[in-house]
């Protein structure tokens, strides 16, 4: 249980600390290159884990499954991590973490108008609170910069959308999450990669920039990829996108499903604060209780999960496994939701 424990304290700090790795990284990267950088290495990280998976339930990849992963990495990997990057480029990386972290808020109404599952009492009331300090974070009577909530709460929403996808889809081809993450992360970094090539026909480049979307035309993919930044992208990379997951997929395997989601919910109090510490940002009362609320509504989730779990473990009949566990993010909603069924 010790290790456990660990892997989630470590988790949480990579995971936290992401945002503000990814803000360090902006100036000498592209944000579309950075994504598909990370999210490659991340793959090629959790792969071991992925196919050790694989070997213990006797189980093939077959054409059905990459379509899968084809789908789960746009959803993921192209659209929802894509504005996430452009979110931390336009708007500060404790703000960003925080309403990306409210991503389990939409996943759960996802699951309700796509799957139909049933929202229990602690989960409306979590998803209530959530907006509630959403509201209070975005200030819509006072925005300052609209395009990076726009962006940051964009990047939530579709990451819930892919969660559940996720989620769904996994069940059906009876895949567990490790496995889910590791080649949803491969699909989406190649279909990035063929993207930022298409990107790069004169005309494409020419067209994308006319359109005043500079930062789409001729992304670049190995420029700045050298020893100067070997170490900001090995912590990208290999820390926080590839160890977060593997860390708190460890310790999914020591623990049960509400104690390892600790991970998620002590997120949106910790990353503005290392934000704070690292990069200076100065967070204002309003994000402050924000901030509070969400962890409240965060607190409700867990709680629900934890009574959940007793009420299994004495044989009452559990309800279908909600996705309040996500973030991330990660895309980690899927393994939460398969053990949880």
């Amino acid at each position: 249980m010790k290790k456990a424990y660990l892997y989630i304290a470590i988790s949480t700090l990579m995971f936290s600390s992401m945002e503000i790795a990814l803000k360090m990284a902006g100036s000498a990267f592209n944000p579309i290159q950075l994504n598909l950088i990370r999210f490659f290495i991340g793959a090629v990280i959790l792969l071991p884990f992925a196919l050790k998976a694989l070997k213990q339930t006797g189980r093939k990849l077959v054409a059905a499954d990459w379509r899968l992963f084809a789908l789960t990495g746009l959803v993921c990997v192209i659209i929802s991590m894509s504005l996430y990057q452009l979110a931390i480029t336009v708007d500060k990386a404790s703000t960003v973490a925080v309403l990306f972290s409210c991503n389990p808020v939409f996943a759960l109404i996802f699951s309700y108008l796509i799957l139909h599952e049933r929202l229990g009492r602690a989960n409306l009331i979590s998803v209530i609170i959530s907006v509630i300090g959403l509201l209070i974070i975005v200030n819509p009577a006072h925005l300052t910069n609209g395009l990076g909530l726009v962006l940051a709460i964009s990047s939530a929403v579709t990451f819930g959308l892919y969660s559940i996808v996720s989620r769904y889809g996994s069940i059906k081809r009876g895949l567990n999450g490790i496995t889910m993450t590791c080649f949803t992360f491969f699909a989406g970094s190649f279909e990035l990669l063929v993207l930022a090539w298409l990107t790069k026909i004169p005309a494409v480049a020419h067209s994308l920039t006319a359109a005043g979307m500079r930062q789409f035309a001729a992304i670049p993919i190995l420029v700045n990829v050298n020893m100067n930044y070997f170490w900001l992208l090995f912590f990208i990379g290999v820390c926080v996108t590839g160890g977060g997951f593997a860390f708190y997929f460890l310790a999914m395997e020591r623990t049960d499903v509400s104690t390892a989601s600790l991970v998620f919910f002590i997120k949106p109090g910790l990353a503005p604060i290392l934000a704070a510490i690292i990069l200076h940002e100065q967070i204002v009362l309003s994000t402050i209780i924000g901030i509070v609320v969400i962890l409240i509504g965060s607190v409700v989730t867990f709680v629900g999960n934890r009574i959940k779990v007793r009420d299994s473990a004495m044989g009452t009949v559990a309800q279908p496994a909600t996705p309040e566990t996500t973030t991330e993010t990660q895309a980690a909603v899927h393994p939460v939701s398969e053990r949880d069924d």
